[in-house]
């Protein structure tokens, strides 16, 4: 199979499941990809699901209630078998159909919302594992293309201003309203798009975690299309 994810380093390219959630992040490696060419007809899961909101969570109840071609039923056994592999690992997936997220447009200088490069926090060991079936897919960044936007002297005065309290609670403040998970793309970032049907685990920013986390962002979706996305 070609490998389109392995000549970067930041990233490490598995063959099944089984090896995706045993493979250890190292070094700069903190993004693993369960490479896999999906055979199947999303798009038809997609047209015959319906949005109840600008995000719907996605049962398998509600996969099993539709009727799909035989291609569309392909690709429904494709989403049952990951939202089960996911579940018998002891993660919690859930299957989103996805017309957009919220905006953060509170303040000027920095977002936080999900199209806003970031990091994904935990207090337990844990890994993000994400999957875009249908629609615009996710981007990563390497960390050494970013910089956290709190250090970032202008982004930081203003935070500053707007904190205005005793230093002593600054970092205290930026962890609370999430601040400091933001990054912006240095000006010559090569972003990577995690493409379709392939299964990530990104590092997460936790206690015991060796590497650095996984600095990734929703993408904005494509005109008058909905995404169809597994996260956990």
């Amino acid at each position: 199979m070609h490998n389109t994810f392995s000549n970067h380093n930041q990233i490490g390219v598995v063959s099944n499941f089984s090896e995706l959630i045993n493979a250890k992040f190292q070094e700069a490696k903190n993004a693993i990809c369960w490479q896999r060419n999906v055979a199947g007809d999303f798009k038809e899961i997609v047209s015959k699901l319906q949005l109840k909101e600008n995000i719907t969570e996605v049962y398998p109840e509600d996969l099993l209630s539709l009727q799909l071609s035989e291609n569309g039923h392909t690709a429904r056994e494709i989403i049952l078998n990951d939202l089960q592999l996911l579940t018998d690992f002891g993660a919690s997936p859930s299957l989103n159909l996805l017309k957009s997220y919220e905006r953060d447009e509170e303040f000027d200088f920095i977002s936080t919302d999900v199209y806003s490069y970031h990091v994904d926090r935990s207090p337990v060991g844990t890994s993000t594992f994400l999957c875009t079936y249908f629609g615009a897919a996710s981007d990563i960044l390497p960390n050494d293309q970013a910089a956290q936007k709190i250090l970032i002297p202008e982004i930081r005065e203003k935070l500053k201003a707007l904190h205005n309290g005793p230093e002593a609670d600054f970092d205290a403040f930026l962890k609370e309203y999430y601040f400091d998970l933001h990054y912006q793309p240095q000006p010559n970032a090569q972003p990577i798009n995690l493409g379709l049907g392939h299964l990530w685990r990104l590092s997460v920013e936790h206690p015991e975690q060796k590497v650095l986390p996984c600095i990734h962002r929703a993408p904005v979706e494509n005109e008058g299309e909905y995404r169809l996305l597994l996260i956990c």
